[in-house]
């Protein structure tokens, strides 16, 4: 039995422009969630540990934030927890790679070819752990771009290494999709995996947890370990890996686990239930959780004397959650009583708005801006022809 934790996009040291004051915690609940995921290594007493690229975001990053990670491994050394690691597309190994800055496995006191903690390069591109009896090949390129799939000589290279009972593969690449994704920085196919002769495929750039097989190799991305921007609800897990053999029969067992600590949750709220702006505040903030990324929808029918203003109830509501998003797609009242003839302005401008909001329904974008601003203008107009004041 060989035991694994596959992790990737930890993407360390992100600067997150578009978050303001709340870069920083960001950046320290990103650092948290790879402890977290070495605390898991420990507590579930791994073979081996693998990083599938990205682990961090860029290749400029400060000495402190090296040493942190370093110190990190060197718990790994300790316990005596194999690692292996490869760049990704952020901290690339070219020229100005943060690897070839930093001997990252030195630092973790597991320093030559034959340490604990193994960097695989354009070089080096397979290590074989005689101890698990496991290899693991890790192509990578010194560009962003890959000039082919790393997966092209795979074969070639298995049958160069050592012999060994299972064969890990760590990529971080995107697997094509016909119709949807057939251009990236590096490609493979569901072809490739299925003739490369792996046993398990651990890979990394996307940011949402899966898992998948291709003739009889697993593969699976881990996803972040924590969200990297707040709409990645698929995010926040490590994958524990378990390879087995008995009997003759070859099983791959794929566990998510959580380590990262942020969460998201879909609220409807019915708008017949919302008696006044100040009503709604206080539903939400009865829900308030920093560590939640919160996407509020207001549903059914609107009356006419609702008047909400997200943009202050997002503001107001901001320091409760982790990020808060309010969407309406909430109806205006039908139309009571005698409608104006057609031929004058309030029966025209009724039946325009009552028309142009049925075609956006009936072609399903009904909870499109557009949707909701003609709806506003239909409550306003009604409000206005029945003599009541408005405030714009």
């Amino acid at each position: 039995m060989l035991r694994l934790l596959h992790t990737a996009d930890v993407h360390l040291g992100a600067r997150h422009a578009d978050m303001g004051e709340a870069a920083a915690m960001q950046r320290e609940r990103q650092f948290a969630a790879f402890k977290a995921s070495i605390n898991l290594a420990l507590a579930e007493r791994v073979d081996l540990v693998l990083v599938a690229g990205d682990l961090f975001d860029s290749n400029v990053q400060p000495r402190r934030s090296v040493d942190r990670v370093a110190a990190e491994l060197a718990r790994l050394v300790e316990a005596r927890i194999r690692a292996v690691l490869i760049p990704g597309t952020h901290d690339v190994y070219d020229r100005a790679s943060v690897y070839r800055a930093y001997d990252l496995p030195a630092m973790a006191g597991s320093g030559g070819p034959t340490g604990l903690i193994t960097l695989l390069t354009p070089e080096r591109s397979w290590v074989h752990i005689d101890a698990l009896d496991t290899v693991v090949h890790g192509p990578v390129f010194a560009t962003k771009r890959a000039p082919y799939s790393p997966l092209r000589d795979l074969p070639g290279a298995i049958a160069a290494s050592p012999g060994a009972n299972w064969r890990i593969g760590l990529l971080h690449a995107t697997v094509a999709i016909p119709g949807k994704v057939e251009q990236d920085e590096v490609i493979v196919t569901t072809s490739e995996i299925a003739g490369s002769g792996l046993d398990y495929l651990a890979l990394g750039h996307w940011h949402s947890a899966q898992s998948a097989k291709a003739g009889t190799v697993t593969f699976a991305y881990s996803g972040a370990p924590e969200p990297v921007a707040v709409d990645q609800d698929r995010a926040g897990k490590v994958l524990l890996v378990t390879l087995d053999e008995r009997d003759g029969r070859r099983t791959v067992d794929v566990a998510e686990r959580t380590v990262g600590r942020t969460r998201f949750e879909k609220l409807d709220i019915d708008a017949a239930t919302v008696a006044s702006q100040p009503d709604l505040v206080a539903k939400l903030a009865a829900r308030a959780d920093g560590d939640l990324v919160l996407d509020v929808r207001l549903t059914g029918i609107r009356s006419d004397e609702l008047d909400l203003e997200f943009g202050e109830i997002e503001m107001a509501l901001r320091p409760s959650f982790l990020r808060l998003r309010l969407r309406d797609a909430s109806m205006a009242a039908a139309v009571v009583g005698v409608m104006p003839p057609p031929e004058t302005v309030a029966g025209a401008f009724l039946r325009d708005l009552d028309g142009r909001i049925t075609a956006l329904d009936s072609a399903g974008q009904g909870e499109t801006a557009a949707a909701a601003e003609l709806r506003d203008a239909l409550r306003l107009g009604r409000l206005l022809l029945a003599g009541h004041e408005v405030t714009l």
